[in-house]
């Protein structure tokens, strides 16, 4: 079964073509046979396309003008042609598989797509503007381009076992009538670590605890309980929870509410102000990538010192919010882009849990770890560095579908 993955960002699109036996999935992510990626420029009149495949080759191109669609059938052009050919036709891909960002509450497992998800995905967009638009894009760029059965892989589902004493905001109960309610995200990341994770430890799920950090450029925890999301920092948006490299994460409400009475601001200067100009980016004034504050604060930047402190502050925070719900803690696992490569973040969370017998191994640490745990041989609690891979999870969603 061959299947096709795109990862819609706001400004960019991943996709990557999987190889699958119909008859046995995989314990591990294989290596993609394609992978690609179109990043835009702001007015998205500019496309700079990237293309490798597992023999090692390579494309890149820029391509100006034209239309979002036109920019994807180009990219997927490059599977059937050129030095980066990997299948002799596009009508070998029996599957197309997308992240959507925001499924609400009715899209908690992945779905095969018809005009009523595609018509969900639309109306939520307002709870996902940066993200569920561009999904949809892709999904009817896919209807001209291949015509093939594709299936929505939701970043909320993962979360749709929270608890309602965890789910439900304590404002009005309208609020709970209306949908308003937490429901986490990066759930695709979250379930893969957590399963790779008890994989790693070789154990059984319904015996472990696990803190999954999410540290990206967005960043969110989630605790694991029995295999399940039982609570999450990002909320009803990604805007909620931790710090994060442009977004403010969780802020007192009764601000926002001053801002908008006193300051003059529109709803939209403050969408921005939250989204785009807060978090590290905003405290240092430097930037949102952690390892330029860093760099900064080498050089005596006493903001970037500060973005860093309340950044580490916040990440240790939720992480004891987290530890309460669980009751405890096996496992504390960090991925994506700062929770895989920064060993300074890694050091700095685990420093603060020494008291539940949590030792982490400073030389492991500095050692690029990847799928390994970089606890001490007498911690009592484990420590991993997971690799996250959400497109595998994506193809292996298609697979199981379309296996039943």
């Amino acid at each position: 079964m061959k299947i096709l993955v795109l990862n819609a960002g706001s400004s960019s699109q991943k996709s990557c073509l999987y190889e699958i036996a119909d008859e046995t999935l995989p314990s591990q992510a294989p290596e993609p046979l394609w992978e690609g990626k179109i990043n835009w420029t702001q007015d998205r009149g500019v496309a700079e396309i990237e293309v490798k495949t597992a023999m090692g080759e390579t494309l890149q191109k820029s391509i100006s003008g034209d239309s979002p669609q036109a920019h994807l059938t180009d990219m997927l052009d490059t599977l059937s042609h050129g030095a980066t050919k990997v299948i002799d036709r596009l009508s070998e891909i029996d599957v197309v598989g997308h992240r959507i960002v925001h499924g609400g509450e009715d899209y908690r497992d992945s779905v095969v797509i018809t005009e009523d998800v595609k018509k969900a995905i639309a109306d939520l967009s307002n709870l996902a503007p940066a993200h569920n638009p561009v999904g949809l894009e892709g999904i009817e760029a896919i209807e001209q381009i291949l015509g093939v059965t594709q299936i929505a892989v939701f970043d909320t589902g993962f979360h749709g076992t929270l608890p309602d004493a965890a789910a439900i905001y304590p404002g009005p109960y309208q609020w709970v009538e209306q949908g308003i309610r937490r429901y986490g995200f990066h759930g695709i990341s979250h379930q893969y670590c957590s399963e790779r994770a008890i994989q790693i430890l070789g154990r059984d799920v319904a015996s472990e605890r696990l803190i999954i950090c999410h540290l990206g450029n967005g960043c969110s925890l989630a605790a694991i309980k029995n295999g399940r999301s039982i609570d999450t920092t990002m909320g009803f948006t990604p805007l909620d929870g931790l710090m994060m490299g442009s977004r403010s994460g969780s802020v007192d409400p009764g601000i926002l509410i001053y801002l908008l009475r006193h300051c003059n601001y529109s709803v939209e200067k403050l969408d921005e102000l939250l989204n785009k100009a807060s978090g590290l980016k905003g405290i240092s004034g430097v930037s949102s990538d952690v390892r330029e504050v860093r760099e900064a604060i080498a050089q005596g930047n006493s903001r970037a010192q500060l973005a860093w402190d309340i950044y580490v502050h916040r990440l240790r925070s939720g992480i004891g919010a987290m530890l309460t719900s669980l009751g405890g803690l096996d496992a504390l696992v960090f991925t994506a882009g700062v929770g895989e490569h920064s060993p300074e973040i890694r050091q700095a969370a685990c420093e603060a849990l020494g008291f539940i017998g949590l030792k982490i191994d400073l030389e492991k640490n500095q050692q690029q770890p990847v799928d390994e745990d970089i606890a001490t041989s007498d911690s009592a609690v484990r420590v991993l560095v997971i690799h996250t891979q959400e497109d595998w999870a994506i193809a292996e969603h298609c697979w199981q579908i379309l296996t039943k």
